[in-house]
């Protein structure tokens, strides 16, 4: 039985199907990951506990919310919008995940959004 070594990538095709992609898809597309990302290590997932990890869904979410404060002008409004208020909920979800909650403004992301409040 012989392996047939797997097919070198075209990366100009990669390149070429990148280079059509609006910059804003680009930055929602990564938003969503991160947010993602974050609900997992939450413990939001369907198997919660297993994947919860609150250091890791810190480091995600302030991630997340600086690339939302440093695309704020570059994205629109429609966009932006929901991104926040997912970051709002999973802030909140960090905060009721804690055994010992960070003080306002301390929590993941903060320092961009200001303090999250329940």
């Amino acid at each position: 039985m012989s392996e047939t070594p797997p097919e070198n990538p075209d990366f100009d095709a990669m390149t070429r199907d990148i280079a059509e992609v609006p910059a804003v898809e680009v930055i929602v597309t990564v938003a969503v990951n991160l947010m993602s990302a974050a609900a997992v290590k939450l413990g939001l997932s369907e198997e919660g506990e297993k994947y919860k990890d609150l250091d890791e869904a810190r480091k995600l979410i302030t991630a997340l919310a600086g690339l939302l404060d440093a695309s704020a002008t570059e994205i629109s409004s429609f966009h932006a919008a929901p991104l926040r208020d997912g970051l709002k909920s999973l802030q909140l979800a960090f905060r009721e995940a804690s055994i010992v909650p960070d003080d306002p403004g301390q929590g993941p992301g903060e320092k961009y959004t200001g303090p999250v409040y329940g």
